[in-house]
Order: C-alpha cells, then sequence, then structure tokens
C-alpha cells in the first residue's frame, strides 16, 4: 500500500540508514538530514502558502504527527522527526511526507 494511503502508528520505532534512503524513494523532493526529513514548498503567494499550511495542520492533526513548519511569503519547508522515537526517523515521518506530497501535487494542480 502507498504511504500516502497509511497511517501512522503509536510506538513506531526508529529507522536504520538503509531503511530511510529506501523510503526517501516513495517521497520525492524531501532530505534526510541529521535524523530529520525536510522539504521546502513554493507556492503563488502569501494567501496560498498558509491555505498550504492549514491543510498540512490537518493532515498532522489527523495523523496525531506534528511537523516543524518555518512560513515564508510563497514558501513553506516541513520537517518531520519522531519526538518518541527519540527524535529520529520513523515509518510515520515518510507516511506524512507522502500525505503532504499528494496533498502539494493536488493544490498546484488545480
Amino acid at each position: 500500500m502507498k504511504l500516502e494511503h497509511r497511517d501512522c502508528i503509536v510506538g513506531a520505532k526508529a529507522l536504520d540508514p538503509w531503511a530511510i534512503d529506501a523510503l526517501l524513494n516513495d517521497v520525492p523532493g524531501w532530505m534526510a538530514i541529521d535524523g530529520i526529513i525536510s522539504r521546502e514548498f513554493r507556492l503563488p503567494d502569501y494567501r496560498a502558502t498558509i491555505a498550504f499550511v492549514n491543510a498540512v495542520a490537518q493532515v498532522a492533526e489527523t495523523q496525531d504527527h506534528h511537523p516543524e513548519l518555518t512560513v515564508g511569503y510563497s514558501t513553506c519547508r516541513v520537517t518531520w522527526s519522531t519526538h518518541s522515537a527519540g527524535g529520529a526517523l520513523t515509518e510515520n515521518d515518510f507516511i506524512c511526507a507522502a500525505k503532504v506530497n499528494a496533498l502539494y501535487l493536488g493544490l498546484t494542480s488545480a
């Protein structure tokens, strides 16, 4: 099942570097650095950026897995890690990254 169709699970375990590399193939545009995955999204203007932020917040609330967001006029950087796994990466981070990619694709292709 595609990552974007899965849901986060409580107690997800930290991934080893090989699993991280494999899962990065399923979330285009994301980079893994020092125990986080991150991607910057470009949007047409501030209104679109805030709409995107609100949509990401809805994904986070639904999955009970919350990212760090850095918001600019026409950009939003989304960063995931799992605090309950010691700040390491888990499948939950990749599930949410895939959901955000799908969300972004839907917003930019509309």
